[in-house]
């Protein structure tokens, strides 16, 4: 039963959304505001948090960054149906996904999904002798799937599981192109709609991570208009 944080100052939010995620058979646990749910997760990680951006004492913003500093756990973010300006910063921090409030609880429900199975699959617990879960080496970089390591140059990298899986794709055939289509194709289920803005978050955040092993690293080439490319240095 996969452990699911459910951190929100909306009291009716924690109770209807955690009612129904019980009952599609997770185990919940709910915080009002990030620093108490910090102070829990300091203790015991979940399998994924899900977190609203404006909360009191500690917001969404700043419990992430503080979770990314010791885990690559999955992360959604609620946000306010307007703020596009939060959604992108939450990408480009870390987060894998955001909902938009007011939300439908089945589609968060399947998001939740979603990013649990990729979590599995990254962490090999879906084993099978594929290119997917084999050691990659790329010229200066090596991927580790069954592990969810990530080297550059000798230097660990620590990736998101959505950061993850979009590097492994573009990595997997270098010097092609992949269009920002079949990019989401990799990174999220077909039920789960996103636009080009959250995978170019995503890349740009890949980016600057690959940018604290080595700051010349340039072998994601951006192709304006098409999509991304991996260049073998």
């Amino acid at each position: 039963m996969s452990k699911i944080a459910l951190v929100d100052d909306d009291r009716n939010i924690l109770t209807s959304v955690s009612m129904t995620l019980e009952a599609e058979g997770f185990e919940v646990e709910t915080y009002n505001d990030g620093q108490q749910a910090l102070d829990a997760f300091n203790k015991k990680l979940p399998d994924m948090a899900v977190l609203d951006i404006k909360m009191p004492r500690m917001d969404g913003m700043d419990l992430l960054q503080r979770l990314r500093q010791k885990t690559s756990m999955p992360v959604i973010f609620l946000t306010s149906k307007d703020d596009e300006i939060d959604e992108v910063l939450g990408l480009r921090m870390g987060a894998d996904d955001y909902v938009k409030k007011p939300f439908s609880q089945r589609l968060l429900v399947e998001r939740i999904r979603a990013l649990l199975r990729r979590q599995e699959a990254v962490d090999g617990e879906i084993v099978g002798d594929t290119e997917d879960t084999k050691i990659m080496e790329r010229g200066e970089l090596t991927m580790d799937p069954l592990r969810h390591s990530v080297s550059w140059k000798g230097k660990d990298v620590t990736l998101t599981v959505t950061e993850f899986l979009l590097l492994q794709a573009l990595a997997q055939r270098p010097g092609f192109v992949k269009s920002r289509d079949q990019l989401m194709d990799v990174a999220y289920d077909d039920q789960v709609y996103v636009d080009d803005r959250t995978i170019d978050s995503h890349i740009k955040r890949l980016r600057k991570k690959m940018r604290t092993a080595d700051s010349d690293f340039s072998a994601i080439e951006t192709l304006y208009g098409i999509g991304y490319r991996y260049n073998e240095e």
